[in-house]
């Protein structure tokens, strides 16, 4: 005698929570999930096999091991490979995990309206470290006391700040005075355009001056 069971959904009470599936690979289909009578498989070195009856397909999978995977499900007929979906599954949150911990992070320089220029100049060469790492730099210039009255002093400070950068980053946005804070926030140029001007300065010179006695050599040959 058949028996029969209740829907999934038929013993939830009013107000009762239902958790939702917030796996991201779920939606993938594979194995006997893929309900279509044939797909077009890819074996695991990446050689097409041709369009085979799904069944076959999963049993090509299954008996090596592996998981018949859809990649390609709107494609006609859906395109299915066949892999390690736990290995897939494991190492595209690692590549997740590791682009969250790569990702760019905000660091801040402090400048001061009366700054001197050999501190100006040491506060450049962090922002450039900063940027060229991949960090978006947010520049700030506290008023202490009465230099509120003058905050252009403050703005030409920051200006010329943005400006000594330019070959690292450019400025989201124009300074802004915040209270008593004047903002601006950096952010990295592509890598193959920065164009570093103070905290590789002594490297560069070390590089002309190993060149300079070869040049010499060659001149005098």
């Amino acid at each position: 005698m058949a028996t029969s069971f209740p829907s999934a959904g038929g013993n939830s009470r009013p107000g009762s929570y239902q958790r939702r599936n917030v796996d991201p690979f779920a939606a993938i289909r594979r194995n006997h999930r893929i309900k279509v009578p044939q797909v077009r498989v890819i074996s695991p070195e990446g050689k097409q096999l041709g369009v085979i009856d799904t069944a076959k397909a999963v049993n090509l999978a299954l008996e090596v091991g592996l998981d018949l995977v859809e990649v390609a499900p709107n494609a006609t007929p859906p395109v299915c490979r066949i892999m390690d979906f736990g290995k897939y599954v494991y190492e595209e949150q690692k590549k997740h995990t590791h682009s969250k911990s790569t990702a760019s992070k905000i660091k801040e320089i402090e400048f001061s309206a009366r700054i001197e220029q050999n501190d100006f100049l040491t506060k450049l060469r962090h922002a450039e470290e900063f940027l060229d790492h991949g960090n978006k730099v947010k520049l700030r210039l506290k008023f202490r006391g009465r230099e509120m009255a003058h905050t252009e002093i403050g703005f030409d400070v920051m200006k010329r700040a943005v400006g000594e950068l330019v070959g690292m980053g450019h400025p989201d946005a124009d300074p802004k005075l915040i209270g008593r804070n004047i903002h601006v926030m950096l952010t990295p140029l592509p890598v193959n355009k920065r164009k570093p001007k103070w905290h590789v300065k002594d490297d560069q010179q070390a590089e002309h001056e190993e060149e300079a006695p070869d040049a010499a050599a060659s001149a005098g040959a």
